[in-house]
């Protein structure tokens, strides 16, 4: 039979594409894990890997297998955190993935509520992309994740948590920044910056572009939500930025003036998502509700909480 040990070899080396940090990794001996793939090798009949003295290719065969292998490897860990968290909720790390236009401006004010009711638990948290997120949530990489829905993907759940608008930011000499509030038709032939690809919200702001008749400024994309905001100070183009981060970042005096947008204001709706079969849904449910409460009591109308799925 197929070994757990050699699952676990093939996927290092997959990931580290060297022999030497892949042992390193799993805390074996070169041979040792030489000898892992090569019997893996023969119990499946099929040639795995590719190896030359100056790199390691994984073979079209052995891609599907490292995936399968990954998936495998994933479920006996869920297995054993299912038995032990049964007892003992609320301890150890909790890995949580966000993208970089929501967490940074979300969590640092709930992080310490968190710990406080939660002494025993500890939070992992990381920044990413939106699709390798996912891809790393599915390989068992992250427990939950913090992003803007729907997430299509019949093996996670979506527990919504809140919905904020897309407020419009503009150098305080603008012609837009004399306006108490905005309309869509106000943007017509005005520049939007706009983030760089693999950003969710880079999409939904062309989205508002196109139907304003607003000029995405793809030759100035900015690689965060603060280097739009500077862009915008010095007067390149208008912005919309998310109500969390405006809350959190932009201040008088800064060069930037914010106004709402009337009627059919665009927002973005943002969730947890997590495996259906992880052993820790109760406590991520906990903790989403954790959210919710302290959006409530400290966040103004622009950000909705929503009720779970319970």
């Amino acid at each position: 039979m197929i070994s757990f040990r050699q699952l676990r070899a093939l996927v290092a080396v997959a990931e580290e594409l060297h022999f030497r940090r892949a042992a390193a990794r799993i805390h074996v001996s070169q041979p040792a894990l030489s000898g892992q793939i090569k019997d893996l090798e023969d119990r499946l009949g099929v040639q795995l890997l590719e190896r030359t003295r100056s790199q390691v290719l994984l073979t079209a065969v052995g891609k599907d297998v490292v995936e399968r292998a990954r998936i495998i490897l994933r479920d006996v860990e869920e297995l054993v955190e299912s038995a032990g968290h049964a007892q003992r909720k609320f301890t150890g790390t909790l890995r949580i993935g966000s993208l970089p236009t929501v967490g940074p401006y979300l969590l640092p004010p709930i992080i310490p509520e968190i710990h406080r009711r939660y002494p025993a638990l500890k939070l992992y948290v990381r920044d990413g992309l939106q699709d390798p997120l996912l891809a790393g949530l599915k390989a068992g990489q992250f427990d939950s994740l913090i992003v803007p829905i729907p997430v299509k993907d019949a093996d996670f759940r979506v527990e919504p948590l809140f919905q904020e608008q897309l407020e419009v930011a503009m150098a305080d000499d603008h012609p837009l920044a004399g306006r108490a509030s905005l309309e869509r038709g106000d943007f017509r032939g005005h520049d939007v910056l706009v983030l760089e690809p693999g950003h969710r919200l880079r999409e939904q702001v062309a989205e508002i572009c196109d139907q304003s008749q607003a000029t995405a400024l793809t030759d100035y994309e900015g690689t965060s939500l603060d280097a739009i905001r500077q862009m915008v100070a010095a007067g390149m183009g208008i912005a919309f930025l998310p109500s969390l981060y405006v809350r959190s970042e932009v201040r008088p005096g800064t060069g930037v003036s914010i106004r709402p947008i009337r009627k059919r204001a665009p927002s973005r709706t943002v969730g947890m998502v997590w495996r259906r079969n992880t052993a820790r849904q109760d406590e991520l449910l906990e903790i989403a509700d954790v959210i919710r409460s302290w959006l409530r009591r400290h966040v103004g109308p622009e950000v909705q909480t929503l009720s779970g799925q319970r």
